[in-house]
């Protein structure tokens, strides 16, 4: 495995063996060299081409020197459509000594510099990918209280859109939020949006959210939890696209609600 396979993965805490890139010689402090690691590939939205691209860089990057354990990596990724470029940098750890012949390596932390021509990218729910993306990005930044604040935005958004499409009030007379219990009860009640596998514990996931948020735990809780409770934020919006997609399904095949053909 080449340096670049691992820079094109998102950041994990495991390390992952690769080829030697630095050769023989010492990278000194503050110092930088051409290394040959392969093409980093990383998916971004482009908005120029309207749709997720694989931004890729040159096969030589720029290495600079910090330890005799970690190095920083720059290069400049390029949309292979339209020429759009995205300038990212990495934090890589090794294991051992990073000369050796085949050092375990790790990414502890990717910053990229996106432009008004280029986003994150769109995933499986466009409208919280990104979102989800600077959850997982935080977490990675071991913020935990910050990762969880996304995951709550994402519930309480999907929650109130649903909602207002069932035509539930949200607001109060006066104008204030009605309680989001409420509503999520309302809506459980008319159209559930939680996965019958925790459907009894909808409102208890905003809790757990809510707790971290308010520091009711402190950052490691919220990274403990962060992984689980990502998931069944998903899985809300999992069933969301999926229910949309199947009535979708049944209309365009002219299904009445018995489930016969329409004729």
């Amino acid at each position: 495995m080449r340096l670049s396979d691992v820079l094109s993965k998102p950041p994990v805490s495991r390390f992952e063996q690769v080829d030697n890139f630095l050769g023989k010689t010492k990278l000194n402090c503050g110092k930088q060299r051409k290394v040959n690691v392969g093409i980093v590939g990383l998916t971004y939205f482009c908005k120029h081409c309207d749709d997720n691209m694989t931004f890729v860089s040159d096969n030589e990057l720029f290495c600079i020197g910090i330890n005799d354990y970690r190095v920083s990596i720059d290069c400049v990724l390029r949309c292979p459509r339209c020429g759009e470029l995205v300038p990212v940098w990495f934090l890589v750890e090794s294991k051992e000594n990073m000369l050796g012949a085949a050092p375990e390596v790790r990414v502890l932390k990717r910053t990229e510099r996106l432009t008004e021509y280029v986003l994150l990218r769109r995933g499986q729910h466009p409208t919280y990918s990104e979102w989800l993306e600077k959850a997982d990005r935080a977490y990675r930044d071991e913020l935990g209280a910050g990762s969880i604040v996304y995951l709550r935005k994402i519930l309480e958004a999907v929650t109130i859109q649903r909602a207002e499409g069932l035509g539930i009030a949200t607001k109060k007379e006066s104008g204030a939020s009605k309680p989001f219990k409420e509503i999520l009860a309302k809506v459980e009640a008319t159209d559930p949006i939680i996965p019958n596998e925790f459907s009894e514990n909808g409102y208890k996931l905003f809790g757990e959210l809510s707790d971290v948020v308010h520091g009711d735990y402190d950052e490691q809780d919220g990274l403990k939890k962060y992984g689980s409770l990502r998931r069944l934020v998903v899985g809300v919006l999992d069933k969301i696209k999926n229910s949309q997609e199947i009535a979708g399904a049944k209309t365009a095949l002219g299904w009445n609600e018995g489930g016969e053909a329409q004729v």
